[in-house]
């Protein structure tokens, strides 16, 4: 890949995309860039642009489209993305796909694909709720796939299990929800656009790589 290469991962919570995105860093060289990190980052390490985003999220505002592009700009912008970047958690919405597409005609730079990873919402509902920790030593489970030994119960000091509000099956409806709402037009948008390409994310994690590969290099 003479030029880098830019991929967009779009997909519920729960679809699995952050790991999809580590295996492309791991097989195509593609750095992972994922929104909420770049949040932290720029805020933690008080940046120009962290102070600015900063300056909305304590008044419970929404950190304008500009800010935020302006960060993923400037995070591409670095030595490591020189291969090209895939995207999780970003663009959100329709108004930030249209601010990243300014962006790019600005500076000469292309997306080759955006990948749809599907998963109906009762498996995501599954996946998530599944996750259950130990208040005591934090350890983290999952029912579906590193249950603890006995049913209920941590492993290392035999304490009660509880599930993170975050995980309770009324919070994860409502986080698909609200995904809904803001991906249907960004799907729609990237479709109009000749760049969407969808996979089956209720695969296996290698069959899904496998297919987001090949949407790439048909791309």
């Amino acid at each position: 890949m003479s030029q880098p290469t830019y991929i967009i991962l779009l997909g519920a919570p729960g679809a699995g995309k952050g790991t999809q995105a580590e295996r492309l860093h791991e097989r195509l060289g593609l750095t992972h860039v994922a929104s909420g990190d770049l949040f932290r980052e720029n805020v933690s390490k008080q940046t120009p642009l962290g102070l600015l985003a900063k300056s909305f999220m304590d008044k419970g505002e929404l950190v304008p489209d500009d800010v935020t592009v302006r960060m993923v700009m400037e995070r591409i912008a670095r030595p490591d993305c020189a291969r090209g970047v895939v995207f999780d958690g970003f663009p959100r919405t329709e108004a930030q796909a249209r601010a990243l597409d300014a962006a790019f005609a600005r500076e000469g730079k292309r997306l080759r694909a955006v990948v749809l990873v599907a998963v109906r919402d009762e498996m995501l509902v599954e996946r998530l709720t599944a996750r259950w920790s130990c208040p005591t030593c934090n350890a983290v489970y999952n029912l579906l796939s590193n249950p603890p030994r006995v049913a209920g119960q941590c492993d290392r000091d035999n304490t009660p299990l509880v599930q993170r509000d975050d995980d309770k099956p009324e919070t994860v409806r409502r986080r698909l929800e609200v995904y809904h709402q803001q991906t249907a037009p960004l799907i729609a948008y990237y479709r109009a656009a000749g760049l969407l390409r969808e996979v089956n994310g209720a695969q296996s994690i290698e069959q899904v790589q496998a297919q987001i590969v090949q949407a790439i290099e048909e791309a």
